[in-house]
């Protein structure tokens, strides 16, 4: 465990001690080093330790310890099967980027070794510690450019990412004062009778925890940060909108609300109504600032906003259908956003274009592109027989069958939020197949596919969209597991 989270920090910081002949020569070794990194991953889910791994012990149950249970495992395998597409990718695209291409995969390559360290914290103060540290790693890749618009977004994202860990840091507080461990334990560690009578005071806390470490999702009202920070290279928005940020955030609230204060003192109160209303809101309002915006890569974000919040609203309902639903969405959602922003990353850079207006006619010139593209458009989108269908169909079925009145609110606005997903996604599709008639080709003479680099790692997220809506059966069987033992 914790060579899995140290190993690509020293890739990280030799990447930019070590001398190289070449760029290729720098792949090698980087993509070396994150490929071991994700087979000892590997190695280690199919070897699970029994017992958690005290790194260092501050004062009495104040320490960073790692542990693997059952979301840190499938946090972890997304995230090691994920990031050496990603680096594969980001090699080729930073081709066109200026700037220090070893700052740049420095950060890139310490930010696997950090989020790993969120999947396999066994307290909460390992997973602060890590939450923390992450939003100071993934800074410099935000405002890797020094645009002015780089540098504002940056300072925006600063100040979401600590105002949020400020109101995680009071739950935190709250939970080694009153829980009986700071440990992660199925079913919660809160002592009740120390509580007393102050459960309001304790719900109060767990919502300020909550949206503290939502902030990282961009629940409503803390939205805007994410598509400010699109200004950052195609392969950051992708790391932060679909793989290590925002899933952290998301995986952070699954921890607080299953494993800290527990599901049992929350639901039915005040503060799972508050926090649905909060998290369907964002759903509607993803949807509805995407419809609206024309540059694609914040399209891209304003719908990660939306399709964030649906793992929260499985997270909300506190029932192990909508448990089962969250993580398949954490994981279905990782494969169809950094597809269609990897795909957004190609056209952009073959291209040089950035506003969905300026689509028209590039299906024909960038064939293999934009056919991935609708494959991913269509798996957002829902569409049966692609995975994004699998994690919508058990978010529903547990907001219909879990007896809260609001989750029928919460259907509602997964449906509203399909069709509008249909529309702003098709939009691009359209536009780039069916351009209006007597449209100039010859104004895209030089436009055509990327090379392999960039083609690869999207034939595989593409194939794995196909096999998860197809074949999620086994995907679907541990993630029950998971929430059936948590549920005991």
């Amino acid at each position: 465990m914790l060579i899995v989270v140290i190993l690509p920090m020293v890739v990280g910081v030799s990447l930019w001690l070590l001398p190289f002949k070449g760029r290729n020569a720098m792949l090698v070794y980087m993509e070396a080093g994150v490929i071991l990194n994700s087979l000892l991953v590997l190695w280690m889910l199919f070897h699970r330790p029994e017992q958690a791994l005290t790194v260092f012990r501050f004062t009495g149950n104040l320490s960073v310890t790692l542990g693997l249970d059952g979301p840190g495992a499938v946090y972890a395998a997304l995230v090691a099967f994920l990031w050496p597409l990603a680096l594969l990718y980001s090699f080729e695209y930073m081709k066109h980027e200026a700037g220090s291409e070893k700052s740049f995969f420095m950060f890139y390559v310490i930010t696997y070794g950090v989020t790993l360290g969120v999947a396999l914290a066994e307290n909460i103060l390992t997973m602060y510690f890590f939450f923390e540290m992450l939003s100071l790693v993934t800074l410099p890749l935000v405002m890797y450019t020094r645009t002015r618009e780089a540098v504002l977004a940056s300072r925006m994202y600063l100040y979401y990412m600590l105002g949020g860990a400020a109101f995680a840091f009071i739950g935190m507080i709250f939970i080694l004062t009153y829980g009986t461990t700071s440990a992660f334990v199925p079913g919660g560690v809160l002592d009740m009778d120390r509580i007393g009578g102050r459960s309001d005071v304790m719900l109060i806390i767990y919502v300020l925890c909550f949206c503290g470490f939502s902030v990282k999702t961009a629940m409503w009202p803390f939205s805007s940060w994410l598509p400010k920070a699109s200004v950052a290279p195609t392969p950051v928005t992708a790391l932060l909108h679909a793989v290590a940020v925002v899933n952290t955030g998301a995986f952070a609230a699954m921890r607080i609300t299953y494993y800290s204060f527990g599901a049992e003192a929350v639901r039915g109160t005040w503060a799972q109504k508050f926090l649905l209303v909060l998290v369907i809101v964002t759903i509607v309002y993803g949807c509805s600032r995407a419809l609206k915006e024309t540059h694609i890569k914040r399209r891209l974000a304003w719908s990660t906003v939306s399709n964030l919040s649906y793992i929260l609203f499985g997270v909300v309902l506190m029932s192990p259908m909508g448990l089962v639903g969250a993580l398949a969405h954490m994981i279905f959602h990782s494969f169809m956003k950094i597809c269609s922003f990897f795909c957004a990353g190609a056209v952009m850079y073959k291209t040089g274009r950035n506003y969905i207006y300026e689509l028209d006619g590039m299906g024909r010139k960038m064939p293999r592109i934009f056919v991935i593209f609708t494959v991913s458009a269509m798996a957002l989108m829902g569409v049966p027989g692609l995975c994004g269908f699998v994690s919508k169909w058990y978010l529903a079925r547990a907001a219909l069958y879990g007896g809260e009145p609001l989750g029928y609110w919460g259907v509602a606005a997964l449906m509203i939020s399909a069709l509008l997903t249909a529309i702003y996604m098709l939009t691009i599709v359209v536009r780039a197949f069916f351009p209006e008639k007597g449209f100039d080709y010859g104004t895209l003479r030089d436009v055509e596919d990327p090379n392999w680099i960039m083609l690869l790692p999207l034939a595989v997220f593409t194939v794995m969209i196909f096999v998860f809506g197809l074949h999620s059966g086994p995907v679907i069987q541990v993630l029950e597991t998971i929430a059936q033992d948590l549920m005991q």
